[in-house]
């Protein structure tokens, strides 16, 4: 390095490191024959397809007519968190550059490239055991090659184990994944400005986040202190009915302030509303569109209670319980304006980020629609 060319400045997450620690960690997918690998990933690519249709049909929203702007990749387990390191990295680096302009000092801390180590590890850790339970995701925030829309990942190994554990119809399951998963796509189709709106919003959080790393160490211990009380309750070390829960909803809850919070609560409520939607289309087909569709909502949603106790305390940590809350709250709220206005009055709420719900309207559904003025049915 030249005397003219400046330091690189430390990193606050290493995402080398993050990427390298997904890949070595993550579980090996089912084993399958060549073949057998390409049918089934032809067999998903026409399925996603063939989604579209239907997810028009159910959603009426003119986006679903034409989804070329967006790519479709079957990844496996590895790619999947390849990719969502890079996504993280498009989410915050903005803040972090920030950061590195406002508060330069923050950055010259010995110990803050030990810290990006100790932190993209940790990533790459919780990427590693996500990535052998998701089974498909629409990420707008990374372009696709075109330099266009998103792109929507189906993770096939996770798909094939499901389907084959709950021991279902595979193209039955396939395409009901796919409905849902398109109905992400054409959400950010409906609403071009969300991206946007979402990634400001994001960047807000995550800026204000980091403009606090002077004392990230203290809060991280704390942070640290509930997730041991956590453990102890998984090994059964406190297992009384009136115990309180830990205080473990992860390090955003230690970081925040009441600006962290409120930026925090608008992006919970846009999430409810994105995946309660998505789980309504998905679950409007009927037997015409997935013949197997009741045996598949009833075996999926009973797969979730026979969880070990280590998988329990692990998605309790990393949010996951609160994210299936957000799929039960958005779906009640979305199903219940729907009921009230039908669909096309529930459509309101991709013409403008001022038409987004409050997390208190998710509950509370009625008070959007008033807000909304919208015309209720009967």
């Amino acid at each position: 390095m030249s005397r003219n060319e400046p330091a690189p400045r430390p990193q606050l997450v290493n995402w080398d490191i993050a990427a390298s620690t997904a890949a070595s960690l993550t579980p090996a997918g089912p084993t399958m024959k060549p073949a057998d690998i390409a049918r089934a990933v032809q067999n998903m690519r026409e399925l996603a397809d063939a989604s579209v249709g239907h997810v028009h049909a159910i959603s009426r929203l003119d986006a679903a007519r034409d989804l070329r702007d967006s790519e479709l990749l079957i990844v496996d387990r590895a790619s999947w968190s390849r990719a969502n390191s890079q996504s993280f990295r498009t989410l915050m680096e903005p803040a972090l550059d920030q950061l590195a302009a406002s508060r330069p000092d923050v950055l010259k801390s010995a110990s803050l490239a030990l810290g990006g180590t100790v932190t993209g590890a940790q990533l790459g850790a919780i990427l590693a055991f996500l990535s052998s339970k998701v089974l498909g995701q629409y990420d707008p925030f990374v372009p696709s090659r075109n330099g266009q829309g998103g792109r929507l990942m189906l993770v096939a190994p996770n798909i094939i184990s499901v389907e084959r554990e709950l021991n279902v119809d595979p193209s039955d399951f396939r395409l009901w994944v796919c409905l849902h998963e398109q109905t992400h796509r054409v959400q950010f189709a409906a609403a071009p400005w969300l991206k946007d709106h979402m990634t400001d919003h994001i960047g807000q959080l995550t800026s204000g986040l980091m403009d606090k790393a002077d004392s990230l160490s203290e809060r991280l211990g704390a942070a640290v202190r509930n997730i041991t009380a956590a453990k102890a309750r998984s090994r059964g070390e406190s297992t009384a009915e009136g115990d309180p829960e830990p205080q473990n909803a992860g390090v955003l809850s230690i970081l925040q302030d009441p600006e962290d919070k409120a930026r925090l609560s608008h992006l919970t409520a846009v999430m409810s509303l994105l995946e309660g939607h998505a789980n309504v289309v998905m679950d409007g087909v009927d037997g015409s569109i997935v013949p197997s569709v009741k045996t598949i909502r009833r075996r999926f949603n009973a797969r979730g209670k026979s969880r070990g106790p280590l998988e329990k305390v692990i998605r309790q940590l990393m949010g996951l319980d609160a994210k299936m809350r957000q799929y039960s709250d958005g779906s009640k709220f979305v199903r219940r304006v729907v009921s009230q206005t039908g669909m096309d009055g529930f459509n309101a709420v991709w013409e403008a980020p001022s038409h987004l719900p409050t997390e208190r309207e998710i509950h509370a559904a009625d008070e959007w629609i008033d807000r909304m003025s919208l015309r209720r049915h009967g």
